[in-house]
């Protein structure tokens, strides 16, 4: 496990673009935290990481975006208004999951028996009492 301190936006991004460099094909990424605690930054520097250039936004309401050009696909999901799991299964989620591309989930807490048994989980949490921009970002499974 291993604990990082942000101290704002730019160094999360950093962080997420680092992981992005070092990601590797099949990787199963799973981010979470609260609303607006930066999951999206990060999201944003991964993509950058993987030498995507267009614009990374949260795919709310689509379940998932897929991203090809970078180095390796990426597919980004966001399974926060999941209706039912079987919901993952229409998207094809196994076909990212075990593909050749990396996926990021957000909100992966509500999709847990769909996940394989490797994943690496980042926790972005606030801290109010050292500043409105602070993150603790924990990442285990690394």
């Amino acid at each position: 496990m291993m604990v990082i301190e942000s101290w704002k936006p730019e160094e999360t991004y950093e962080l997420g673009k680092k992981m992005g460099e070092e990601a590797r094909p099949s990787s199963v990424y799973c981010l979470n935290g609260d609303l607006g605690v930066g999951k999206t930054v990060f999201t944003q520097g991964f993509a950058s990481g993987l030498g995507i250039r267009e614009p990374v936004n949260s795919p709310t309401f689509t379940i998932v975006n897929q991203y090809e050009d970078g180095r390796m696909p990426f597919y980004h999901f966001d399974v926060y208004r999941i209706g039912d799991i079987s919901e993952m299964d229409e998207i094809g989620y196994e076909d990212c999951f075990y593909g050749d591309g990396v996926s990021l989930i957000e909100w992966s807490n509500l999709i847990t028996e769909l996940l394989p048994d490797h994943v690496i989980t980042i926790t972005i949490e606030k801290d109010m009492e050292k500043g409105f921009d602070y993150r603790k970002i924990t990442v285990e499974g690394m």
